[in-house]
């Protein structure tokens, strides 16, 4: 058997006209072409395929069996196209694709969960992966293109020393895109003095026992927030998870900064407070590979974050 050559779809759809006007001239009339050249599409057509697709009928044109089925098939390649093109176009405005996100245990609860439950509502053909990963290996990820978007956080480097490039979060390779300024507020218990006091500053609790995190950003943030205020905090705990914090200062054994990205779980023992004045905070913010940014796909999760992020801080 002889190889066919690979249909051309413009004399496809010359066919198709044909087959739904009847006549060549109506054929051509829609197409805005001349009577001949439809029949010079056809015969073409004809000769690539092997087979004739017309034969005379009086003074008109009547379409082969042969015809009949290459039009079968070609509503089928039609059919195909059009949804290559929806498709192409979907990705282009950043409803459809794939994107992996990457973060920490606190970016992935406030703010990455939050922002792909809300791209399933208004992009449901975009597709998100999410991966909790801390620093700096989520940088590694992003750099080698095992993942797309990490979002983390910082704060400035002190001044006289450089900024760590080791850890991602100043690489010139990535494209930083702020999401929100984290304010810490104050974890306190029940009949605590300054519960109910109008005014609360960092300076106001100077003489209290306090609960930090273990060790990394967040310990380094209340330490020196505490120290620019104007005393040494005097630390009993260092611990990890939020929740247990929480229930460390329910227990009496101090008070703690909380950033208000982490929204543990409320007790009904514990008063977590903003200040009014100086509060610590930190710089949440994505990183995507530079470049990457314009993609409509990764703009599109970007959108997502910044739009979750500032409800998550609001207030």
């Amino acid at each position: 058997m002889r190889d066919v050559a690979d249909p051309d779809l413009r004399k496809l759809r010359v066919l198709r006209e044909l087959s739904e006007r009847g006549t060549v001239s109506a054929a051509a009339q829609a197409l805005h072409l001349t009577p001949q050249a439809v029949s010079q599409q056809i015969s073409a057509l004809g000769r690539e395929l092997g087979v004739p697709l017309t034969e005379p009928s009086g003074r008109r044109l009547r379409l082969t069996g042969a015809a009949r089925i290459v039009l079968r098939h070609a509503d089928a390649v039609f059919t195909q196209v059009d949804r290559m093109r929806a498709e192409l176009a979907a990705h282009g405005s950043g409803d459809l694709g794939e994107v992996a996100v990457a973060g920490f245990s606190t970016t992935l609860s406030a703010l990455i969960l939050p922002a792909v439950a809300r791209l399933r509502e208004t992009r449901p053909l975009l597709r998100t992966t999410v991966a909790e990963v801390d620093p700096p290996e989520s940088f590694s990820l992003l750099h080698r293109g095992e993942t797309d978007v990490v979002v983390s956080a910082d704060t400035a480097p002190p001044p006289g020393r450089p900024a760590d490039e080791e850890d991602g979060r100043f690489d010139a390779r990535f494209h930083r895109i702020a999401l929100c300024e984290d304010p810490f507020d104050i974890a306190l218990p029940e009949g605590h003095r300054l519960l109910d006091s109008p005014r609360l500053a960092l300076g106001d609790l100077a003489g209290e026992t306090w609960i930090f995190a273990t060790t990394g950003m967040c310990h380094d943030i209340g330490v020196a927030a505490c120290t620019a205020a104007g005393f040494t905090p005097r630390a009993s705990h260092a611990i990890g998870d939020w929740d247990a914090t929480l229930a460390a200062v329910r227990l009496g054994l101090g008070v703690a900064l909380v950033p208000r990205t982490a929204s543990p779980a409320p007790r009904p023992e514990v008063t977590v407070r903003a200040f009014s004045e100086g509060a610590p905070s930190r710089t949440v913010f994505a990183a995507v590979r530079e470049g990457s940014q314009t993609s409509p796909e990764i703009a599109a999760v970007l959108d997502a974050l910044r739009t979750v992020a500032g409800a998550a801080v609001a207030g």
